[in-house]
């Protein structure tokens, strides 16, 4: 079953309009508190807000109508854009984790302000003029909470502690190699949370993260699923996570973490996986012998960066961004392997909707240049209640997984947001 666009198919898009700006704007201070649509890293990247259109859409083929309604929106006349990837009209998107299954968000801004590499802009669509909506100053930020109520979500830690054991067991008995378990965290805040300040501290916490908010999803992941810029696909993998400590103790987790076996075998599963899937789709596939480390303020992670060229002929050369995010969703990295037994254990143990944490999140333009990572690190924003949030955190369950581990490993994973709320 396929939910309807917002607008008809019969109508004709309004046209954008793209212009270069003198200056580098602060992206995240642009934001208004209502509508924020986000996708930056280290300053670089996406904002947007307004609504010139919207596309909910669930169902088998979700994601190839999704395509065929954004080519249906650019098609014409030539982009106007500044030469750019992200300029131009825009189209931010946050996909369900089983886009079958669960409802997915593309929103078309009226406004977008972009910059990257030394350029910045503002695009349109509509009838408004670029060179009028940006805010001459920024609404002020609603006051932080000063008590925060914290609540179990599907599972409580000891239920969620048998959930891993049951998973432990079911790949001791050869069902599948790696199954990812998440759990879910209740919030509310004494006063209405405000998403800007949020997206704030996320940034100025995780600056090699990218923070991102779609409707009301927001979060700061570490994790690229699939960058297309031209014929050029990128993607860094990561699985296989370690807390962060003080001095001496810092360095020996760190240490640990790259040596050890659980953890590689763990990550070895996630490349494999996006390897596996992306390999048809290209004529060179670049992969490194072994991971690296990523420091992230509360986490390391063990992290491989793939470099692909898409192929120029035949139907995989005109496969556009969605049909490549939808090849290589889901990954071992947030599933499991091999992904369709994985998916069953998920919905069997997990005791939860995930909705669009752990789903594609990011942006397409009109030349279909874009970027999606993985919506970790992350929380929904309630639609019924201003002041309360849904937040994630999920883990790689192998053979040698300890569910007292894994559970604090979800704890790690949580201050990454708990840190925004609170500060």
């Amino acid at each position: 079953m396929t939910a309807a666009a917002v607008t008809s198919r019969d109508a004709v898009a309004p046209a954008s309009t793209t212009v270069a700006l003198p200056d580098s704007p602060d992206l995240l201070a642009l934001l208004p508190r209502e509508g924020a649509l986000s996708w930056v890293r280290r300053g670089e990247g996406l904002v947007g807000w307004g609504e010139a259109d919207r596309l909910e859409v669930s169902g088998p083929g979700a994601l190839a109508e999704a395509a065929a309604w954004w080519a249906e929106r650019t098609a014409g006349p030539a982009v106007d854009d500044v030469g750019v990837p992200g300029s131009g009209p825009v189209v931010f998107a946050s996909i369900a984790f089983d886009p079958a299954v669960g409802t997915s968000v593309f929103v078309v801004p009226e406004v977008v302000v972009g910059r990257r590499d030394g350029v910045a802009w503002v695009t349109t669509t509509g009838d408004a003029d670029p060179r009028d909506v940006l805010p001459a100053s920024r609404e002020p930020l609603l006051p932080p909470a000063s008590r925060l109520r914290y609540a179990d979500g599907a599972l409580d830690p000891a239920t969620w502690c048998g959930a891993v054991s049951a998973a432990v067991d079911r790949i001791g008995d050869g069902d599948l190699a790696k199954v990812v378990l998440a759990r879910d965290l209740l919030v509310t805040a004494d006063v209405r949370l405000d998403p800007r300040r949020l997206l704030d501290r996320l940034a100025a916490r995780f600056p090699d993260c990218w923070t991102f908010a779609v409707d009301g999803l927001l979060g700061a992941t570490p994790e690229l699923l699939l960058r297309r810029t031209g014929r050029q696909l990128s993607a860094r993998v990561l699985a296989g996570t370690a807390p962060r400590g003080a001095g001496a103790e810092d360095e020996r987790l760190a240490a640990g973490l790259l040596t050890s076996a659980k953890d590689r075998a763990e990550h070895a599963l996630a490349v494999d996986s996006l390897v596996r899937a992306l390999d048809p789709y290209c004529t060179a596939l670049s992969v490194p012998e072994g991971p690296s480390l990523l420091t992230l303020a509360n986490v390391r992670h063990l992290a491989t960066d793939v470099v692909g060229t898409q192929r120029r002929s035949g139907a995989r050369g005109k496969a556009g961004l969605l049909e490549l995010v939808d090849a290589v969703h889901p990954t071992a990295a947030v599933c499991g392997t091999p992904p369709d037994r994985a998916a069953a254990v998920i919905a069997e143990l997990e005791g939860m909707d995930r909705g669009r944490y752990a789903g594609p999140v990011g942006w397409l333009d009109g030349r279909g240049d874009g970027e999606f990572g993985l919506a970790l690190r992350c929380a929904q924003l309630s639609d019924s209640d201003p002041c309360s949030a849904r937040l994630f955190a999920g883990c790689g369950i192998v053979a040698r997984s300890d569910p007292a581990a894994e559970l604090a490993e979800t704890q790690s994973k949580f201050a990454a947001f708990q840190a925004a709320l609170e500060s």
